[in-house]
């Protein structure tokens, strides 16, 4: 049986080495793999989103599927106590956003929708992983979806870097948007908001009462939806977009 007390200490101190990783990430993209571009700080956050998404994916998974109560049908794994392998993907996760968020401010201090969503993003792992000590196992399934089109969405963002000054890149940004669009469309759109729902019923209902306070949940809830609101509307002028280039690129054939 699994005891509710909460230590900080009691997982890995994990941060700080992988702040240096990520560091060091962006600092070959930077410095070695896109230094021939005009704008290598934009690779570089790519390449690092690389590093971040997919293990990301696969580091939550593990942590959920390894974890006893994960094989429980019952959601009340939601108020549990945070693990040591589930801590350790919070700073993980922590680790890469953090220093993205530093690339926004230097680079691209006008971003203020990419900076804000950073800084709500660390806020939710940091107060989880920090402050309450409970509830990481709704945040990674969240995490899980959120970071599942990471993968083909660093792929077709860096072949929209290029497209206009590389034929294969303005190609393979074509051959990406349709299946990217629909994947997105699925995940953010449909299995986000179905997963937010239960994490939301399941605190609603009183049951996390005593684990995760009420103005933590009630927050998470409130940074995930916005989130989820703002993903979806990204690719509704994406799909938007899309459309109005073929029905161009019709009356010119």
């Amino acid at each position: 049986m699994e005891t509710s007390s909460f230590s900080p200490s009691s997982s890995p101190a994990t941060l700080p080495s992988f702040l240096l990783l990520f560091l060091a990430v962006y600092f070959i993209g930077y410095f070695v793999i896109f230094r021939s571009w005009k704008s290598s700080h934009l690779g570089a956050s790519c390449l690092m989103s690389l590093f971040h998404g997919t293990p990301a994916v696969v580091m939550a998974s593990h942590a959920l599927l390894t974890t006893p109560r994960a094989a429980v049908t019952e959601p009340h794994s939601f108020a549990s106590p945070n693990t040591a392998v589930e801590s350790a993907v919070l700073d993980f996760s922590m680790a890469y956003f953090t220093v993205d968020l530093l690339h926004y401010l230097i680079f691209l201090p006008n971003d203020f929708l990419f900076i804000i969503h950073h800084i709500a993003t660390l806020y939710v792992f940091a107060t989880c992983r920090f402050a309450v000590g409970h509830g990481a196992h709704a945040l990674l399934l969240l995490l899980i979806l959120a970071e599942a089109t990471s993968a083909c969405q660093n792929a077709w963002t860096i072949a929209g870097y290029r497209k206009n000054d590389v034929d294969l890149a303005r190609r393979v940004r074509e051959l990406l948007s349709p299946p990217f669009y629909l994947f997105y469309t699925v995940v953010r759109g449909l299995a986000g908001p179905v997963a937010l729902y239960d994490m939301a019923a399941f605190y609603g209902s009183g049951a996390a009462e005593g684990a995760v306070p009420r103005w933590a949940w009630l927050s998470w809830l409130v940074v995930i939806g916005s989130a989820i609101l703002v993903s979806v509307l990204w690719v509704f002028r994406n799909w938007v977009d899309w459309f109005r280039e073929k029905n161009s690129s019709k009356k010119f054939n």
